[in-house]
């Protein structure tokens, strides 16, 4: 199948942009010489330009011209997170102290009926009640991921954890919250994907439409049970997700 005579000059700036020829704040092509040096359209040029926009590479400066967009610098997110459960603390906090960074969050929780996902990966029934919490998390003020919580009432309900971000555990991370009714978590299983950002991802992120992020399907499970699951939303321009596994 023959490429699209827009996307292959997007393909060869965009590996210009990758390899650094092309630098953070340069002024690219104008449209008059893409269309001369790849001999196309200025519908082709245009169409080129604007792909690239939409996916976070380039920016248009109105008067101006068009630049290789500046990225944030590139910050490691350690999936080591569960190591630090021991203490009453948050782990993103204690995550973001590593970098010299204020570490906080807004949320809002809600009980809600889980979906066919949401139950079958808590081993419960499509329907049953859950809280559900959605988070936007921050370094320094500004947004850098989502989160996405559910966990099971039938676990929570009545207790001093029903709202993960009140009462007298508010602020500690999942695998304390549990340990204080009771549940002892013992392993947690992560998947992770990538795809395009969604408009209201990229408005709470302040990211581009046509940015690409991590999708982290994250479960904890005690011996018995899965306890909460959570889909993480993590910008791949700012982060990049570090494992660490111990070797049996």
């Amino acid at each position: 199948m023959t490429q699209p005579a827009y996307q292959r000059i997007a393909d060869d700036l965009r590996q210009q942009i990758i390899d650094g020829r092309l630098a953070p704040g340069e002024r690219v092509l104008s449209r008059a010489q893409i269309r001369e040096r790849y001999e196309v359209s200025d519908q082709v040029a245009i169409g080129a330009v604007r792909l690239l926009i939409s996916e976070g590479f380039l920016e248009a400066r109105s008067g101006s011209g068009t630049y290789v967009r500046r990225r944030p610098e590139l910050k490691r997110l350690a999936r080591s997170w569960y190591g630090a459960s021991g203490r009453d603390t948050s782990p993103f906090r204690t995550e973001m102290a590593k970098q010299g960074r204020e570490g906080t969050w807004r949320v809002s929780s809600e009980t809600d009926s889980a979906s066919q996902a949401v139950a079958e990966r808590l081993a419960i029934q499509a329907g049953n009640a859950v809280m559900t919490s959605r988070y936007t998390f921050l370094a320094d003020g500004r947004p850098v991921m989502l989160s996405t919580s559910w966990e099971p009432l039938a676990l929570t309900g009545d207790t001093p954890i029903m709202f993960p971000e009140e009462g007298p555990h508010a602020g500690a991370g999942v695998v304390a919250r549990m340990r204080t009714i009771g549940q002892h978590i013992e392993s947690v299983q992560e998947i992770v994907t990538a795809r395009p950002v969604l408009q209201s991802e990229a408005e709470l992120l302040d990211e581009p439409l046509g940015s690409v992020v991590l999708v982290i399907r994250r479960t904890y499970r005690t011996a018995e049970r899965p306890v909460e699951t959570a889909d993480i939303i993590v910008p791949t321009d700012r982060y990049e997700a570090e494992y660490v596994l111990p070797v049996e």
